[in-house]
């Protein structure tokens, strides 16, 4: 899948860009949001081209887990993804993204993940999830600015409570 917004394009990652898949993996601060129990940092270039790897492996029409690239330098802000939930009893389908630190504050998360919410409906999901530690306040502003509402807090797909968030295609086409 590829698609373009006005300053991104969000594609497959490739093995060329390992590099800067470990350096926004091997940052607490921004490993310490994904999952649950202690943040796993990568440790190093061949943990990056297994994830690689492991994205390309997860990536199903209209699910995925792609590189956001800002095209004006090249350079891979991040990841967008749009996957099953874990666990999930009737196929529950959340976004999310993470970014690295120097990407962060420009917009890019949120621009990323309208234009995936967009493909994933357009695709035919009824229904986008959004998962988040309930102290991660920047990614519940984002949550908020895609038009996702909030459902409360729940201890359903991960370990712990995580804020939960939510969208239907009728309320998006709405």
């Amino acid at each position: 899948m590829h698609l373009a917004t006005e300053r991104l394009l969000i594609r497959p990652w490739t093995h060329y860009e390992a590099p800067r898949l470990l350096d926004i993996l091997s940052r607490v601060e921004v490993v310490k949001w994904l999952g649950d129990g202690e943040p796993k940092l990568m440790r190093d270039l061949d943990e990056a081209h297994a994830r690689v790897d492991t994205y390309a492996e997860r990536s199903a029409p209209p699910l995925g887990y792609w590189a956001v690239e800002v095209i004006a330098t090249g350079q891979v802000a991040g990841s967008v993804l749009l996957l099953t939930l874990p666990n999930a009893e009737a196929g529950e389908v959340e976004i999310g993204w993470h970014l690295h630190p120097d990407s962060w504050g420009h917009g890019y998360a949120t621009e990323a993940a309208r234009a995936v919410l967009r493909h994933g409906f357009e695709a035919g999901l009824p229904e986008i999830l959004a998962l988040t530690h309930t102290t991660n306040e920047p990614s519940q502003a984002v949550m908020r600015r895609i038009g996702l509402h909030p459902r409360g807090v729940v201890e359903k797909w991960y370990a712990g409570e995580s804020a939960l968030f939510g969208l239907t295609a009728e309320e998006w086409r709405g």
